[in-house]
């Protein structure tokens, strides 16, 4: 293996973030980078350049407040905190809150801020948003619906490997408030997910679609994935860092165990260098695309599933996996490889079905592959989901 400087790394993360902090300061880049640099988030249906919409903004300010933990700069927390007040317009004001993906919206940009800081009105954002996503239970099936306006009948019921990381708002909003509604509702959402989203050989569906009538399953297909049979990488490490977030909450061991199942997939399905490629059908010589964010995701995910495992051979094989991909990420594809980018990371794959982000940096790769050197360089570190 490779040796790497870890603190180099992160240097030189917080050297573009610093640049990027001059670049959008309280705006918001786009979901990925075009020829590897970030534009501003682009205007369209009426919002304008730089504005707060979409599932990805998040990870803006989830950076800054990692490079705040990094540094304890206070330029950093400053700028975050100006985001929180985004954030707080965006949900006093239901500005494109119709999404799953509040979860990712408000753990990062209001609920660590509030762990960190003890910003109260971060922490009355993130409970406003809890009650928001909400909305998107399903009783009758038990899970909450991703995509879509509830009354489309075209999108009603489906839900998608991803929602796993959106439900720790939920329970961090029943620990606040003491009203257990939040926790239960997330606990029978990923019990759907681990009965239902992972398919026996231990590989896992992008989405999923229930009748919500009756609660019958009715089967997954993917949506950016190379086939509905195949096995997304992003959504594989979606699923073991998100089985292991809800065990960490609920300690339903079954959780910790999905988890595992679908880390040893994922890990029997790595290339040469450890670095993904975009969906775990392809391997070294198929001249596909690697997804740089899924190894940056998987990092995090086999970093945290280490911490509630006793020692052991499986421990310890998750450990040397975190290191080893983290390792490649450092001296492969870190965005400083490339000095004209702005991203931290590059060669990742947003949606190659339909053209979009593929080879290029995006923001949640940038975010994942933060926290990975926050988490190796900091073992106490301690998490916002």
């Amino acid at each position: 293996m490779i040796a790497v400087d870890l603190r180099l790394a992160v240097q030189c993360a917080l050297q573009t973030v610093d640049a990027n902090r001059i670049t959008f300061a309280d705006r918001y880049p786009d979901n990925t980078t075009v020829d590897n640099v970030y534009p501003l988030r682009r205007a369209q249906n009426g919002f304008a350049t730089g504005d707060n919409y979409g599932w990805t903004t998040s990870f803006w300010p989830g950076i800054l407040w990692l490079a705040y933990e990094l540094t304890r700069d206070d330029a950093y927390r400053a700028l975050g905190e100006k985001h929180v007040a985004n954030f707080v317009s965006r949900v006093e004001n239901k500005i494109d809150l119709d999404t799953h993906d509040i979860g990712f919206l408000y753990t990062l940009a209001c609920v660590a801020p509030w762990r960190l800081t003890g910003n109260e009105a971060a922490r009355q954002a993130a409970l406003q948003a809890a009650e928001h996503l909400m909305t998107r239970y399903l009783p009758a099936v038990g899970v909450f619906q991703a995509w879509g306006m509830l009354d489309d009948p075209r999108l009603r019921g489906n839900t998608i490997i991803d929602s796993l990381m959106n439900m720790p708002l939920l329970y961090w909003a029943s620990d606040q408030t003491g009203d257990p509604r939040f926790a239960e509702a997330a606990k029978r959402h990923t019990a759907q997910l681990r009965d239902h989203v992972v398919r026996e050989d231990n590989t896992t569906y992008h989405t999923y679609y229930w009748d919500i009538e009756t609660g019958e399953p009715l089967g997954g297909k993917t949506a950016q994935g190379h086939a509905d049979g195949s096995c997304w990488a992003r959504g594989q490490a979606w699923a073991f860092y998100g089985f292991t977030l809800n065990y960490r909450y609920t300690k339903d061991e079954t959780f910790l165990q999905t988890a595992q199942r679908c880390a040893d997939y994922f890990l029997d399905h790595l290339p040469e260098d450890h670095v993904v490629y975009w969906d775990l059908i392809f391997g070294d010589g198929s001249g596909e695309e690697r997804d740089s964010s899924a190894a940056a995701i998987a990092v995090c995910g086999l970093q945290e599933m280490a911490r509630w495992l006793p020692e052991g051979a499986r421990r310890q094989r998750y450990l040397c996996a975190a290191e080893a991909i983290l390792t490649s990420l450092v001296s492969g594809y870190a965005g400083y490889h490339d000095p004209t980018s702005n991203a931290l990371l590059l060669h990742s794959v947003y949606d190659k079905p339909k053209s979009i982000g593929v080879d290029e940096g995006c923001l949640w790769g940038d975010y994942f592959y933060l926290e990975a050197l926050t988490r190796a360089l900091k073992p106490d570190w301690q998490l916002y989901w």
